[in-house]
């Protein structure tokens, strides 16, 4: 028996429980992976409060990194031991042991480590999408980040396949840097400009910007 955080009624963090989960053996296209690191993420609450509405009982996360342990009939490209990461599975990543189907596993190379992988592939991954495939960034174009302290962003700013000058408008963490209290971890050097939404928009900047918008953690997709 493994044992993973669960709820079986939506509602604020008192809903989650830790409880015992019998997993068995991998079905046809699944595999069993043991978690090393596990990703968390905004629309975890989503999912909690129900306003993402998901079947009861339910796990809770997406996003993780781990070993293989067992692979089902038909899992040809996975074997045991295998080190892999995930970012957009069946929830259940809130747990130190999971079935997954196999087709949503990385492998892991050698230089990325398991935590590393499990807080960067949603945000990784969205960032790619939205760079390459959505819109492909190319030399020239000028990309104006919301939200610039979000994971999404970041990893944006902080690509180093990224050509485009960034602009940025100010996520709800950067609008605390002139508040007192705890200040918001800094933005990347690679941002050339912010933009102030107390300004108008339309400022030369943002007129010239390749509207080009990196969701933040509060996005709902």
């Amino acid at each position: 028996m493994t044992h993973a955080i669960r709820f079986h009624k939506t509602g604020g963090p008192e809903v989650l429980v830790w409880e015992g989960v019998n997993l068995g053996k991998p079905g046809p296209g699944e595999a069993r992976i043991r978690h090393t690191a596990v990703g968390l993420n905004f629309v975890d609450i989503y999912n909690r409060s129900g306003l993402y509405p998901v079947q009861l009982p339910s796990g809770l996360g997406g996003e993780g990194a781990g070993v293989v342990e067992e692979v089902g009939p038909g899992v040809t490209d996975l074997k045991p031991g295998d080190r892999v990461a995930y970012g957009s599975a069946p929830l259940g990543a809130y747990a130190e042991a999971r079935l997954i189907p196999a087709d949503r596993l990385l492998k892991l190379p050698d230089g990325v480590d398991d935590r590393t992988a499990a807080a960067m592939m949603l945000k990784g991954l969205t960032t790619q999408y939205l760079i390459r495939q959505t819109y492909r960034v190319k030399a020239g174009d000028t990309i104006l980040l919301h939200a610039a302290a979000a994971a999404s962003a970041l990893s944006s700013a902080n690509g180093r396949s990224i050509s485009a000058p960034p602009l940025s408008a100010p996520s709800a963490a950067m609008r605390k840097q002139n508040s007192p209290g705890p200040k918001a971890a800094p933005t990347p050097s690679s941002i050339r400009a912010r933009i102030s939404y107390s300004a108008s928009t339309r400022s030369r900047g943002a007129r010239k910007c390749r509207w080009f918008m990196i969701p933040s953690a509060r996005t709902r997709f």
